[in-house]
């Protein structure tokens, strides 16, 4: 049976179960089971290939232990294992000594990890279900990689999805411009589901990955963090899926809730890849971790003032913002006179509203900066819907194509030879100043739409009104013939 066949199979046994109540308590199911799948695995291959390897997982607690056997616990017995010692057991899992750091990993995701399922007999289905997929085989490995993003693409009913789902012809693109190199220092402070990790991870292996230690510096260098329990199972699980040994790196956490002063030059990073959560409102007390000039309960405010601080002289970032952070005032205003002054803000790619639907409809930019020298002048790219589609939907999503032309005009790694075209302008520093730090600039290559003369807009108007009051006497006529009858 296809790992397809396999997701689906396990997904309908789900649906059997009382306990289980939509798609976020599935997916949520789903991921606590694979994510012990997984690392038995890839536990049973790092035994075999360095002496002295243990798992962090108690053995009693494996999953080749009590789930691999297909004629093993079930009912009500199976139940009880999960629920009074599977659990509790690896939520109190110690992190000291030997393998502490992957013990940590296996804490944090249990930490907040609910068994959702009542029957025992349907939820050894689903684990012999699980045990069909052989997460050492490379080809199943990337198959159900593909799988489970397509998973996470149509989770449209847990909860504000929006805020930890990016399209991956978006994070691919973004990736593919940063250039990330093996040894670089690369954070995405809103994780999510690892979108952004893991397309940087794919770009890294494919271009620069030639031995061991590139391998090992690429791990080594991963930073990530994410505030909510469900995205970040899905990315720590995710990061196992694509060949991570030890993700815990990705840390379950809100990256706002540190004092903005207290990240120092050692901690800072020479890469930013992020799309933060926006639209929302930060809990009471964290805007006081910010500089007084930069205190806002607006979520990507207050993460695009962290990311200009945590970036290297010399670091360059690619954010994901909302059009309301280009003409915003207040905050803003002050946030984009910092970004100008700190970065180089060379390039916006201005993105159709549909983008991100059905999560969001609101036009979204892609800001792409480097530290060190200010801003001079600004590229903009408008990203187009492809000829004979109306908008970006659920059916017909952004593809990597479609960004193929801004790739193009985009001027290799140093960004040399750009034009202006019908999508492609500039505008200067001083422009911007001059409008207040507006960085809302719309298309001037766009052909705007005949309006025809004002003389001759009131002499239609005046025709439409008289034919509007003539429909008006013939439907008079028409009612008091009828009430006459």
């Amino acid at each position: 049976m296809s790992v397809r066949n396999t997701v689906k199979s396990i997904q309908d046994i789900m649906r059997q179960d009382s306990g289980v109540d939509g798609d976020a308590q599935r997916i949520s199911q789903l991921c606590w089971m694979f994510f012990l799948k997984i690392i038995d695995d890839q536990d049973q291959q790092l035994e075999l290939m360095q002496d002295g390897y243990s798992s962090p997982i108690p053995q009693t607690l494996r999953w080749q232990t009590w789930a691999a056997d297909p004629e093993g616990i079930t009912g009500d017995e199976l139940l009880t294992f999960i629920n009074t010692q599977l659990f509790p057991d690896l939520k109190a899992l110690t992190i000291s000594g030997k393998n502490g750091e992957r013990r940590r990993v296996v804490r944090d995701v249990f930490e907040d990890a609910y068994n959702y399922m009542k029957s025992g007999q349907l939820l050894r289905q689903v684990i012999n279900k699980i045990n069909e997929v052989d997460f050492n085989n490379l080809s199943e490995r990337q198959h159900f990689g593909d799988i489970y993003e397509q998973i996470l693409n149509d989770l449209q009913s847990a909860g504000n999805a929006g805020e930890y789902y990016t399209p991956r012809a978006v994070t691919s693109f973004m990736v593919d411009r940063i250039d990330p190199r093996p040894g670089e220092s690369l954070l995405d402070p809103a994780c999510g589901t690892g979108g952004f990790l893991t397309c940087a991870i794919r770009h890294m292996r494919e271009r620069y990955v030639k031995k061991v230690e590139d391998e090992q510096n690429m791990q080594a260098a991963l930073r990530a963090v994410e505030k909510k329990q469900l995205p970040h199972m899905l990315c720590v699980t995710n990061m196992l899926l694509n060949g991570i040994e030890s993700p815990g790196f990705v840390l379950h956490d809100n990256t706002l809730a540190r004092p903005y002063i207290s990240y120092t030059q050692a901690e800072r990073v020479e890469i930013v890849l992020t799309n933060p959560p926006f639209g929302g409102r930060e809990e009471d007390g964290i805007e006081s971790n910010f500089p007084k000039h930069f205190q806002t309960r607006e979520t990507a405010d207050l993460f695009l003032a962290l990311i200009i601080r945590l970036l290297r002289v010399g670091g360059r970032a690619a954010v994901v913002l909302p059009d309301g952070s280009l003409f915003g005032e207040g905050v803003k205003t002050r946030l984009k006179e910092h970004l100008m002054e700190e970065c180089n803000l060379h390039t916006i790619v201005r993105l159709p509203n549909s983008v991100f639907k059905p999560y969001a409809s609101i036009g979204t930019n892609l800001l792409f900066f480097e530290k060190g020298t200010p801003t001079k002048e600004i590229w903009y790219y408008e990203h187009r819907v492809p000829e004979g589609q109306k908008a970006y939907s659920m059916t017909k999503p952004i593809r990597v194509e479609h960004l193929k032309p801004c790739v193009e005009w985009w001027g290799g790694a140093k960004r040399k030879g750009r034009a202006e075209t019908e999508l492609a302008w500039k505008v200067t520093a001083d422009e911007v100043k001059a409008r207040s730090y507006n960085l809302d600039f719309k298309n001037p290559n766009t052909v705007a739409d005949d309006h025809d003369e004002p003389e001759e807009l009131l002499i239609k108007l005046d025709a439409a009104e008289n034919n509007a009051a003539t429909i008006r006497d013939q439907l008079k006529a028409i009612l008091a013939e009828a009430l006459l009858r």
